[in-house]
């Protein structure tokens, strides 16, 4: 999956005409570095990404990460209890 992220950062720089020079700049970190994110290494910090996320002008994507979490919203259902009738109302 790493290296599917780091396909899509390289395809985003290309898209916009810009060299890893000038994201590299822009991030604030190494040209080496640009090309191991591109690679998807996952020995480069997450705040590094990030940081090429800003580059581009994509940062509200990383908003998008868990966002809709199937698994967690079945697992918190299945947890759920369901009261089999209303509680009774005292003084009526």
């Amino acid at each position: 999956m790493l290296e599917q992220l780091g396909e899509q950062f390289k395809l985003a720089r290309l898209r916009r005409k810009l060299s890893a020079e000038q994201v590299s700049e822009r991030a604030g970190i190494g040209t080496a570095t640009l090309w191991r994110i591109e690679k998807g290494d996952p020995g480069v910090a997450v705040g590094k990404y990030f940081h090429v996320l800003v580059a581009l002008g994509l940062e509200s994507d990383i908003l998008k990460l868990a966002a809709d979490d199937n698994l967690g919203r079945k697992i918190q259902d299945a947890d759920l209890t369901m009261k089999k009738r209303a509680p009774k109302r005292e003084g009526i």
